[in-house]
């Protein structure tokens, strides 16, 4: 009988002699990436570590990149801003491409191209893959379009009248701001939200939570009174 008992806690024991951190809801150790898979944590990890700041020099290189293109394209035409940012370029290079010629001269070396190892990337698209991102983008359109016809044929009244009164807010919203606007706005937030969620998370779930709640009540007593609704969750 001695046996069984040791037999269950071998697991326990071999679980704590390894020093393996307590695991975290969502997977993974505080702070970093959650787990959603070896094959799928890949470029999902990439840009959570970007929006996260994990690595600020990087992520303070987008955000200002980013920033600085679309503030131009809310003071100059989309044009303007193509060619200024290609000329900007080829400016970079070439400058460095007769820099690295001229020092090659004066001291008589044979480096070659200073871009040879960029230019010998292999950067073409296989077959394969091409057929990959057209079906995994054929997945997302038709469920778009499902969902489309779903809340404009008023399947549930309830998410059509969600976003009739979205879309209603969203004409004050346009009256305000234009596109470019939104873009930079949205910019922002996305680099700014997620690292005081994570700070204040615990304050912040425990509104969001309040505030689920209310919304959830509401929606009830309004599909209570709705016609046909009340009777279609009793079936």
């Amino acid at each position: 009988m001695a046996e069984p008992s040791a037999a269950t806690q071998s697991p326990s024991v071999s679980s704590s002699s390894s020093g393996a951190e307590p695991s975290v809801p969502g997977g993974g150790s505080p702070g970093s990436c959650p787990a959603l898979g070896a094959k799928s944590c890949g470029s999902s990890c990439a840009v959570h570590d970007l929006i996260f700041w994990r690595d600020v020099k990087k992520t303070g290189f987008v955000f200002g990149t980013t920033l600085i293109m679309l503030l131009s394209l809310a003071a100059f035409s989309v044009i303007s801003v193509i060619s200024y940012l290609i000329l900007a370029l080829l400016s970079v290079t070439i400058s460095f491409r007769v820099y690295k010629s001229v020092i090659q001269a004066v001291q008589k070396s044979e480096e070659g191209h200073p871009f040879k190892a960029y230019l010998d990337v292999d950067i073409t698209l296989s077959s394969e893959a091409f057929h990959n991102y057209v079906n995994a983008a054929m997945v997302r359109i038709n469920r778009a379009l499902k969902l489309i016809i779903r809340l404009f044929l008023v399947e549930d009244l309830v998410d059509s009248l969600k976003l009739a009164v979205f879309m209603w807010l969203m004409t004050y919203v346009g009256a305000v701001f234009n596109g470019i606007t939104l873009l930079i706005l949205a910019e922002l937030l996305i680099f700014s939200v997620p690292i005081v969620y994570e700070k204040y998370k615990t304050q912040i779930d425990h509104y969001v939570g309040i505030a689920r709640d209310q919304t959830k009540s509401i929606v009830e007593k309004i599909q209570a009174k709705l016609p046909g609704i009340a009777k279609k969750k009793a079936e």
